[in-house]
């Protein structure tokens, strides 16, 4: 077979892999080297490989910086130091509750055109959610309009970059220069 991943910016799908010693799963395979990314990616799917698969796995990145936001970057609930499932079950619940808040109101300051308040950033730079915290604080401490919430959007009415560097990494770590499909077991 060669060489397993492929050269930089190229992509090869792999359709009916055969996984592990036994060779008793069947499933697809998605092998890509991306500039940008320290290690080349190998996504397994159990639907047709595509281009598509490796954008929805970059997109799972995008839901980690949510993970990281309500662990450690807002909420700390790391450091709550509970150890009762039912306490620490309401902490989260609570924890939950306050992130959709302040998501649905940092997206409500983003279309009230009020983000550059709270966001340093030429362009966007903060989650929705740091963006809603930091204006909430506003409202409590500097005598800020309470704005009403903005729902939960399927396109994001300004995508998150702290930087250009960072917009065009992200752009460019995606693209590739040729894409392989290989039928047949492997």
């Amino acid at each position: 077979m060669g060489q397993l991943y492929p050269p930089l910016n190229e992509a090869r799908n792999y359709h009916n892999v055969r996984l592990w010693a036994d060779a008793r799963h069947q499933t697809n395979l998605v092998l890509a080297t991306v500039s940008g990314a320290s290690e080349s990616w190998a996504v397994i799917t159990d639907e047709p490989p595509s281009l598509n698969t490796l954008w929805r796995y970059a997109l799972r990145f995008r839901v980690e910086e949510l993970f990281l936001d309500s662990k450690s970057g807002a909420f700390q609930l790391e450091d709550s130091r509970l150890r009762s499932a039912h306490s620490l079950e309401r902490l989260y619940l609570v924890a939950a509750v306050a992130l959709l808040y302040a998501t649905t109101h940092g997206i409500a300051v983003q279309l009230a055109g009020l983000r550059r308040q709270v966001d340093p950033h030429w362009r966007r730079g903060l989650s929705y959610l740091k963006i809603g915290l930091r204006y909430l604080q506003g409202v409590m401490h500097k005598g800020r309009s309470l704005l009403t919430p903005k729902p939960l959007q399927s396109k994001d009415p300004e995508p998150c970059f702290a930087s250009k560097k960072a917009e065009q990494a992200w752009h460019d770590a995606i693209w590739f220069t040729r894409i392989r499909s290989l039928n047949g077991k492997t």
